[in-house]
């Protein structure tokens, strides 16, 4: 019999598992949502492959505007206007339990061309005040 902490990871329900959670997560408003503390969207068409340079965009907004939000950055998100990822949180992290937070996940930090390039999308969508950029953000 083998030992079961030596064997490989099973890469097939890894995948099957994250492709339930985008499932879940793909037409879900964040103030619906209690069970997870996070909501994802990623582009439909693959792209480009985080590094480990990796930012993000942090965007910080309350309860009353969390889905509103949420909708034009799931949008552009799937449409691969935006970076790798985008996520919503569902609880609040801070001690106001009112506030929510969207991160917008760039490749590469150090790619300032799609850096700015992602920064003038959000511009575009009306999200042009109240923006702070991280980088080497955790995915």
């Amino acid at each position: 019999m083998t030992d079961p902490k030596n064997d490989p990871p099973n890469l097939d329900l890894i995948s099957m598992v994250q492709q339930a959670r985008m499932q879940h997560d793909a037409d879900v408003l964040p103030s619906q949502v209690g069970a997870v503390y996070w909501i994802e969207s990623k582009p439909e068409n693959t792209t480009q492959q985080p590094t480990i340079r990796a930012g993000a965009f942090v965007l910080q907004t309350d309860i009353g505007g969390v889905d509103a939000l949420w909708l034009k950055i799931r949008e552009a998100t799937r449409a691969g206007k935006l970076g790798y990822k985008s996520k919503v949180s569902t609880a609040s992290r801070s001690s106001d339990p009112n506030a929510r937070i969207v991160y917008v996940l760039t490749y590469d930090s150090a790619d300032s061309a799609d850096v700015e390039h992602i920064r003038a999308v959000l511009d575009e969508i009306g999200l042009e005040e109240g923006i702070v950029y991280e980088g080497e953000a955790e995915s």
